[in-house]
């Protein structure tokens, strides 16, 4: 019986480490690929009219709730606070450039062409297909796959400007 228990232990201690083991490799492997949730880009509507943000309180722009006095005193006024300072939001980095979309057979792929270079926004591949995505300092290469059909979506900027090539084969 005894023997049994330390086969038992033994055996458990083992799984729990190999499976330990394989779950912070894959999350290694994985991190930083088209797999992370996709950053929020700001959309622009065509016909939309640009309005300024309405700015949120701070704690301290905040004014007091007002204080109780008894009966016999006359209420006090309080100065209002003073108005807070609108400023206009810088765009981010990511919004100077022009996000295009590409629908393929295999599935989608939006990036971020600068213009300079390019940036992977998201990449999903469509019912039935897969995805695998390569990245260099000068493309950005994203492949899906279904059987022995592959869609490509090249997009390169080593010479010149961003541009994408969308190959079947």
């Amino acid at each position: 019986m005894r023997r049994g228990l330390v086969h038992l232990l033994a055996w458990l201690l083992a799984t729990g480490a190999a499976v330990t083991l394989s779950w912070w490799g894959v999350h290694t492997v994985m991190a930083g690929t088209a797999y992370d949730p996709p950053r929020a880009l700001p959309i622009k509507a065509a016909d939309a009219a640009p309005r300024e943000p309405k700015p949120l309180a701070t704690p301290t722009e905040r004014t007091p709730p007002p204080k109780r006095t008894p009966p016999s005193a006359p209420p006090t006024t309080s100065k209002p606070s003073p108005a807070p300072t609108r400023t206009t939001p810088s765009p981010s980095p990511a919004a100077t450039g022009r996000v295009r979309s590409y629908d393929t057979d295999g599935g989608r792929a939006v990036f971020d062409l600068g213009r300079t270079s390019a940036s992977l926004v998201s990449a999903t591949p469509g019912a039935g297909w897969s995805m695998q995505v390569w990245k260099t300092e000068s493309w950005i290469r994203v492949e899906f796959s279904s059987g022995a059909d592959r869609v490509s979506v090249f997009c390169t900027w080593h010479d010149g400007p961003p541009r994408v090539e969308i190959g079947t084969y």
